[in-house]
């Protein structure tokens, strides 16, 4: 079979590989769709396991299923998560469920003709597509259920304003997300044509972000941000978070600088304004279900962001575009040509 095997986001080959054989709980799946995410882009978080298969976001077809497994049979619909929780650890019992180290197996990468699904993956991180669910509206399950958990640990609530720096394809889900729970929303980018995106995805308003973003939000709405996400990495907009958010706020660190990077909190600042500051970077089993159901249910759309779709030949090309930025929002990889 052919897999993509990832050395950095310039050296990107195409290899041979057996096709593997599953054992008695596991199963051979073939990917129909894989989408490129943001975080496969990110070096510093890849590199110390190159080379690599990467992938997360799939959407598979069960080909063999090993003789112990009973949930699955060949030709079913699936999503299959990047890994699971163990749920019984004491991370897991407090629905921390994205820091549980108990369970080591993971989705072996996506970026290639077929995939072994490992036991505890068979077992607690596989899902049957619902029939409304295509493939490639399932690669945006993991990340929609990023964004959800997001949304649920900051608290999303009607009137609220929610300020998005960053208007890429997690910036846009975080739109809607926010559309859906009644929010007054402001999306900034430096690229004018993600901000017109935005504004067509729901967006009250769009801001220039060069621009002093904290003072044209006050004159919109005659107060800073009770939520800012950040969706971008840059410095500059970490700087600008801690200007945009109000008293009683809450700030996501959805991205985050690289670790050669130097964050300052103004704590003292912070301290007397009751100002949170949370990190989310995955997603536990009750968001996999309510972002599925989002989607299945087109209170959440998502076909209107696939701007490629690709055969795993041209993965290289893929990598490119989703690096640029300018030209695509999200790259889906098919396997199957």
């Amino acid at each position: 079979m052919k897999v993509s095997v990832w050395y950095n986001n310039r050296d990107i080959r195409l290899e041979d590989r057996q096709k593997p054989k599953p054992g008695p709980a596991e199963m051979l799946v073939k990917v129909i769709s894989s989408g490129i995410c943001g975080s496969d882009l990110v070096e510093w978080y890849r590199l110390p396991r190159a080379p690599l298969v990467q992938g997360h976001e799939i959407g598979a077809q069960v080909v063999e299923v090993g003789n112990s497994v009973n949930k699955f049979k060949p030709g079913d619909r699936v999503f299959v998560a990047p890994k699971v929780p163990c749920m019984n650890c004491s991370a897991c019992k407090n629905g921390h469920y994205p820091v549980c180290t108990d369970v080591e197996e993971r989705l072996p990468g996506g970026f290639a003709e077929f995939v072994l699904v490992p036991k505890p993956l068979v077992e607690n991180g596989t899902y049957l597509l619902p029939e409304n669910i295509s493939y490639d509206q399932s690669t945006f399950i993991e990340p929609l259920a990023c964004a959800v958990r997001a949304k649920n640990l900051a608290g999303f609530r009607e009137d609220q304003t929610v300020l998005i720096l960053g208007s890429g394809m997690s910036g846009l889900l975080f739109t809607r997300l926010a559309r859906m729970k009644g929010c007054r929303i402001v999306v900034t980018d430096i690229n004018t044509k993600r901000l017109e995106l935005a504004q067509r995805m729901g967006a009250d308003h769009t801001l220039l972000a060069e621009n002093n973003v904290h003072e044209q939000l006050i004159a919109l709405h005659g107060k800073k941000a009770d939520v800012v996400i950040l969706c971008t990495s840059a410095l500059s907009a970490v700087t600008q978070a801690w200007k945009c958010v109000d008293r009683g706020g809450c700030v996501v660190f959805f991205a985050v600088p690289g670790p050669d990077r130097q964050v300052t909190i103004p704590i003292n600042d912070f301290w007397r304004k009751e100002i949170r500051i949370i990190t989310s970077y995955y997603c536990g089993p009750p968001d996999i279900v309510e972002a599925m159901m989002l989607i299945a249910s087109g209170e959440i759309k998502v076909d209107d962001l696939i701007t490629h779709r690709l055969p795993l030949k041209d993965i290289a090309e893929g990598f490119r575009l989703a690096s640029e930025g300018r030209e695509s929002l999200k790259v889906i990889i098919k396997p199957q040509g």
